[in-house]
């Protein structure tokens, strides 16, 4: 017989870790964040397509799409790469999208969603659109960094290289490739990985793994914890998403059908009896 002391069990909270953290989990937190302050689109407004991000959720939600996808390619690295993401940095709240370690040396990876724009590199900028960025300097910014802590962390000098992954851009154009920071469509990222000479033995990448695996060395109080829910969210968020696109293209087929059977109704026998009229002198 098992006695009930009454007293009740205390549930100890998961503890977790940067190998734990998932691509784009950062992004995807401050996006539900805003959502949360978006009150439910009635039925007419969702009949409409009316949009259902929060006025300044557009760049989140294109940026967790833009990680998310880069995550998924880095998954496919093999056992030899270690890669964390959403790494916390620096004092607040800004994080380093995507850090890879392996055989090829340590990668520090800014993930951009600039969605069909077109990209122009050259060796001190990259423009979007024909507007200038900052993602080169961001990019060297994150990879010093990184390089400054991880040898302190790791007892050995370590380079970082950064690199600037582009999700569902148009073609490119490369004036000049920058000397200090490699861009590349992120469709090309896993394999321009995968072919770069090995620099680093089994041995410093474990070690160097390890120690970019404390959170301490990047991040004074880093908050860890991971919403389980936070992906399924995401993902009913964007079929709201895609559903309100859907209608707001319905309504814009109906218009125009509209508009064209207006036309044919009305406007075309119109001109046709002035044009008849003109030409017969009626």
């Amino acid at each position: 017989m098992i006695e009930n002391t009454g007293a009740e069990r205390t549930q100890v909270p998961p503890t977790f870790t940067l190998e734990d953290r998932p691509a784009a989990y950062s992004v995807i937190a401050e996006l539900l964040r805003l959502q949360a302050e978006v009150a439910p689109r009635t039925a007419l407004k969702r009949f409409f397509g009316v949009r259902p991000l929060h006025a300044d959720a557009a760049s989140w939600f294109s940026g967790a799409h833009g990680e998310l996808k880069v995550g998924a390619l880095l998954s496919r690295l093999g056992t030899e790469w270690t890669v964390l993401h959403a790494v916390p940095a620096g004092t607040g709240d800004s994080d380093i999208d995507h850090v890879a370690i392996g055989p090829a040396g340590v990668f520090t990876i800014n993930t951009k969603r600039h969605r069909g724009q077109k990209i122009w590199v050259g060796n001190h900028v990259l423009m979007v659109g024909g507007h200038k960025t900052d993602h080169l300097r961001n990019s060297r910014h994150e990879a010093a960094r990184a390089a400054e802590r991880l040898t302190a962390a790791a007892g050995i000098p370590v380079d970082v290289h950064p690199i600037v992954a582009i999700v569902d851009a148009a073609p490119f154009t490369v004036k000049q490739s920058p000397s200090e920071v490699s861009v590349m469509d992120a469709r090309s990222l896993r394999r321009w990985l995968k072919r770069r000479k090995a620099l680093l033995d089994p041995e410093t990448v474990q070690r160097i793994s390890d120690a970019a695996m404390d959170s301490r060395i990047w991040h004074a109080a880093p908050d860890l914890t991971v919403d389980p829910t936070y992906l399924e969210r995401f993902h009913a968020l964007n079929r709201e998403v895609n559903r309100a696109r859907i209608a707001r293209v319905l309504w814009a087929l109906a218009v125009m059908i509209g508009i064209g059977f207006v036309a044919v109704v009305y406007v075309i026998p119109v001109l046709t009896s002035v044009l008849v009229a003109a030409i017969t002198g009626a």
